[in-house]
């Protein structure tokens, strides 16, 4: 008996693409036909005819299907959405912009069934970019591998896929499609990666700058919260409550036995204060950390986007 195909989904962001979209999808199609397949389109508030274009190639595949944003609200976002409708077996993402190569598709889906991983990370070994680009993201990658232990050389490759299950409770906002590895590490999931190609940009410019840099610092140190205090917030800010509390009233205590001791404490006034704002900080860390206790188990789940149309 032969073994049935599995059901893909192709997952596409994309912002101002419209000169390399009807490239892309006839690539990927030609190699996803084999099996069930959808293509999904999240058009994140583009400026230019991409939406017309995308309208132009749903006419010629029924099984194209298309997101609109009211505006641009970032990649992650837009992730988020495609993940949310996707109803393939397995997930593939990949860039708009012709650098990912759809000829990787089948590769992809025979070693994610072959090694029963759960996410599959394209490194793009050979890296067709400006140095600009290279050299923040070898550091970036480096960094994170470094403090999460997760071995892959190319954390926000766009080229990967992942099975149903692994991305069916992620919610994706600010920047946080590039740390996806590390918020499924978190749950479990198994990753790998192997070496796709890569392309040099064919059509328009790149839609990340210097800006990138800093917001993927700071998404960096929420995925670091995240990834360990998650759910249990108070073990993070509790901690640090504690540990000021009891420098706080080591010092109290120590002033109070010199004022019985010796009768003054002219002298330590400064420790005093210091000991007081302590303790009252040690107060304010438990306090935040309850709080936010008490948030995740009140927390609902809403979406940060708003959809225009689903076509």
């Amino acid at each position: 008996m032969a073994t049935k195909e599995p059901q893909i989904s192709i997952v596409v962001p994309l912002y101002n693409e419209e000169e390399s979209l009807k490239e892309l999808h006839s690539r990927i199609r030609s190699n996803v036909k084999k099996y069930s397949y959808e293509i999904i389109f999240i058009d994140d508030g583009s400026t230019d005819h991409s939406f017309s274009t995308l309208l132009k190639i749903k006419k010629t595949d029924k099984n194209v299907r298309i997101i609109k944003f009211k505006k641009n609200y970032g990649k992650s976002y837009a992730m988020d959405a495609g993940f949310k409708k996707a109803g393939g077996d397995y997930v593939i993402t990949m860039d708009a912009d012709l650098q990912d190569d759809p000829n990787e598709i089948p590769k992809l889906i025979n070693t994610i069934k072959t090694e029963q991983l759960d996410i599959i990370s394209g490194w793009k070994y050979k890296r067709h970019d400006p140095f600009s680009k290279t050299i923040p993201s070898k550091l970036f990658n480096f960094i994170v591998r470094i403090f999460t232990g997760i071995k892959l050389h190319d954390m926000n490759c766009g080229l990967k896929i992942y099975t149903k299950d692994a991305i069916k409770d992620l919610n994706l906002y600010g920047s946080l499609h590039r740390f996806i590895p590390v918020l499924l590490n978190t749950q479990g999931f198994r990753s790998g990666e192997i070496i796709v190609k890569h392309h040099s940009r064919k059509f328009g410019t790149s839609k990340y700058g210097g800006r990138r840099l800093i917001v993927g610092l700071l998404d960096f140190f929420t995925i670091l919260f995240l990834s360990k205090f998650m759910k249990n917030p108070l073990h993070f800010f509790g901690i640090i409550g504690l540990i000021l509390s009891a420098a706080g009233s080591l010092l109290v205590g120590y002033i109070v036995y010199l004022k019985i001791a010796f009768g003054t404490i002219q002298a330590r006034l400064p420790l005093l204060n210091f000991g007081l704002l302590a303790l009252l900080m040690g107060v304010q860390f438990f306090s935040i950390g309850l709080l936010g206790e008490l948030l995740i188990s009140k927390s609902l789940t809403k979406s940060g986007y708003t959809i225009e149309k689903i076509i």
